[in-house]
């Protein structure tokens, strides 16, 4: 697995590529954006994109869906219990910020499911805390964690949100995420990649 990382929408959300090498299938993580200069990269690198992955409903992570669906079919997976945030755009924040946006055909996924994408193995550790339907995905072959706003470099997800909770936030990150390998590679929602062991030690909120 290759993986890039791309600054998309208005408070510059990570959107990451998940590259298998060998086949050049794609998954794409949180689309907060959809920017032409992505669609492009994509069509010239000849990506496959097989599937969107949503680490929660808030509109930073879902805004680019529709653009990318309209270049590449493909499903679209988000944890169940953010079903009401994708399907409302005052729980999801866009009414906020935007004119407001919503989704409603994605597919909902539970806790422990394990997807099958481009080849490649995604395992739903379900994270709830900044919201109750947070996720993260795990990659166990690469030690590749993809936290969303649930865990960052020295930082935890927000929690004065509507639906938010940090006791369930930290309940989450020490029971879910803090079991993993220490050699974990943390790909956050925001800011720069960390790992499970030094955030371990070195996270000042957990």
């Amino acid at each position: 697995m290759r993986i890039e990382k791309f600054s998309v929408g208005i408070l510059g959300t990570n959107c990451y590529l998940a590259v298998n090498e060998e086949t050049k299938e794609i998954v794409i993580i949180d689309p907060g954006g959809c920017p032409k200069k992505l669609i492009t990269h994509i069509k010239e690198e000849d990506y496959k994109p097989a599937a969107i992955l949503l680490t929660h409903g808030h509109f930073d992570h879902i805004m680019g869906i529709d653009g990318f669906l309209e270049e590449f079919p493909m499903p679209v997976y988000v944890h169940e219990d953010d079903r009401d945030a994708m399907n409302d755009d005052r729980l999801n924040q866009s009414r906020t910020y935007t004119s407001g946006y919503t989704f409603s055909n994605a597919r909902y996924v539970k806790d422990g499911e394990i997807l099958m994408l481009a080849g490649m193995k995604f395992e739903v550790l379900h994270t709830p805390g900044h919201t109750m339907g947070c996720c993260c995905f795990y990659v166990p072959s690469e030690h590749v964690l993809f936290s969303g706003d649930t865990l960052f470099q020295n930082s935890v997800g927000r929690t004065d949100f509507e639906n938010s909770s940090t006791s369930a936030l930290l309940r989450s990150i020490k029971e879910k995420l803090f079991v993993l390998p220490d050699e974990t590679h943390v790909y956050p929602g925001h800011s720069g990649e960390t790992m499970i062991g030094y955030e371990k030690t070195h996270n000042p909120y957990v």
